[in-house]
């Protein structure tokens, strides 16, 4: 939940004036307690329609290493050639 830090702050006798009815509503709430709510265990819980891909199979070709490409020891990625910023520390344009 945000929090306005601009807004007035309640005092001592504002909080206590707090109504019996706002604070009846606040013990039945379920979420009331929470203070964290693990992202994982909530994504997990939630599934999309037609999002079962477990009889999907993914085929993917794996090429080696062409001799006009090399790994950047940076990011570890194999670029071409062009990308090549540093060539005795093997380092990418984008790792520069």
């Amino acid at each position: 939940m945000a929090t306005d830090y601009d807004a007035p702050r309640k005092t001592e006798e504002d909080q206590s004036e707090e109504s019996i009815e706002e604070l009846k509503a606040r013990r039945h709430d379920k979420n009331s307690g929470k203070v964290d709510e693990d992202e994982t265990e909530a994504a997990e819980s939630f599934e999309l329609p037609g999002a079962d891909l477990s009889h999907e199979e993914l085929a993917v070709e794996v090429k080696p290493k062409q001799e006009d490409e090399f790994t950047c020891m940076s990011c570890f990625l194999v670029h071409h050639r062009s990308q090549l910023a540093d060539a005795e520390k093997l380092i990418c344009r984008d790792c520069v």
